[in-house]
């Protein structure tokens, strides 16, 4: 027989309007929207407070402020935001034994078979606590037997609360459900379930499997699965992708600036290239230079999560200069990304960075097309 699992699902409530308020405790109680100009800007994230009024996060900051004109918008500290997820995760990290950082402000932690040497429910309300009482963070989470179920519970808690969905209770916790409570759901599925009479996710447990199928082919299927509380995705370690990097090894030492720097903007392209196509972010950069006797340094820096190359070069190039001793002959250069996650979404949201991430896609797909020599950069300082 199969061990039951045992998930726990935790999220930072209204994450980047909860790090402002600690900034600054005056905004809290206030209609807060996190985003960009309110002109052309999108949120990013509201408090409670402005989701009374209809606004919710990636609405143009123009309805929002129709929604609710005497809001007090704040452009958002990405430099915060990432600073206040690593303190989190690092409170997990040291006493998680398997967790996965889904995103800045959610995280997943498998404790199957710890039932056996102590509570599960009770050690995991005190890891909230202690969420709380080191960062001052508001935190839900839900325990239940899959990531899906888990995460439905914690949205259920919100805000600051948390549940535990018993082993063997997932059909009926699930039942009354709104149908697009399912994540994944959009907004077409969700009319075209509301079209034939299903309104609650237990309105699709009660149909055949064959007619969910006949319905929405195999997605029918899997959403027929998931209203039985059924779903199998595991927990992916946070440190299964530690880092990207390239590295080069020149045919001939050189002491020649322009050419290091020439190489170190192409391989800083390189790596930025492969941490978009994975869908991460990096937080940290790093240089390493080897000179002609083989000695060898490296330098890092932590920087506020991105994939974007034109806020990855300064930061490579700044490390490049602080490193390099002028005149000496380089055997090796290389440039490493690491803490890596998947927190692209979010941190997208900010004014100007989707019509930054749509160029970093067009110029990603040249290179998909005809290479990835096919587009580079025409100066390198």
């Amino acid at each position: 027989m199969a061990q039951t699992r045992i998930i726990a699902h935790f999220d930072l409530d209204a994450f980047f309007v909860s790090v402002e308020c600690i900034n600054d405790p005056s905004l809290k109680g206030k209609p807060l929207i996190v985003g960009g100009s309110k002109e052309r800007g999108v949120v990013a994230a509201c408090s409670y407070e402005a989701r009374k009024f209809g606004i919710h996060s990636a609405m143009p900051m123009a309805t929002a402020m129709r929604l609710c004109p005497h809001a007090t918008v704040v452009k958002g500290t990405r430099g915060e935001y990432s600073k206040y997820s690593r303190w989190v995760t690092e409170i997990i990290a040291a006493k998680a034994p398997l967790f996965e950082k889904a995103s800045i402000d959610e995280f997943y932690l498998d404790l199957t078979g710890m039932d056996k040497y102590f509570n599960p429910w009770q050690w995991t309300k005190d890891l909230r606590q202690e969420i709380i009482d080191k960062t001052g963070l508001p935190i839900s989470f839900a325990l239940a037997s899959n990531k899906m179920i888990a995460k439905i519970a914690t949205n259920e808690a919100k805000p600051n609360g948390y549940v535990q969905v018993a082993a063997g209770m997932e059909k009926e916790y699930l039942a009354p459900l709104p149908v697009n409570t399912i994540p994944g759901i959009g907004r077409q599925t969700h009319q075209q379930l509301l079209a034939v009479g299903i309104v609650t996710i237990g309105d699709i447990a009660a149909r055949k499997q064959e007619e969910m199928e006949f319905l929405l082919g195999n997605y029918g299927i899997e959403l027929w699965h998931k209203a039985h509380g059924r779903h199998n995705g595991e927990v992916s370690s946070y440190h299964e992708a530690k880092s990207i990097s390239t590295e080069n090894t020149f045919e001939a030492n050189s002491n020649d600036p322009d050419f290091l720097l020439k190489e170190l903007v192409r391989m800083t392209e390189k790596v930025g290239y492969e941490l978009r196509q994975d869908n991460k972010m990096a937080g940290c950069v790093a240089v390493k230079i080897r000179y002609a006797d083989f000695q060898t340094t490296s330098r890092q820096l932590s920087i506020s999560y991105t994939f974007y190359d034109d806020e990855l070069m300064p930061v490579a190039k700044d490390l490049f200069h602080k490193l390099y001793k002028k005149g000496d002959h380089v055997r090796l250069l290389g440039v490493r990304l690491s803490e890596l996650t998947n927190e692209a979404l979010q941190t997208n949201l900010f004014e100007n960075n989707e019509k930054k991430t749509g160029l970093y896609k067009a110029i990603d797909g040249v290179k998909d097309r005809f290479g990835r020599s096919a587009i580079g950069r025409g100066r390198t300082f």
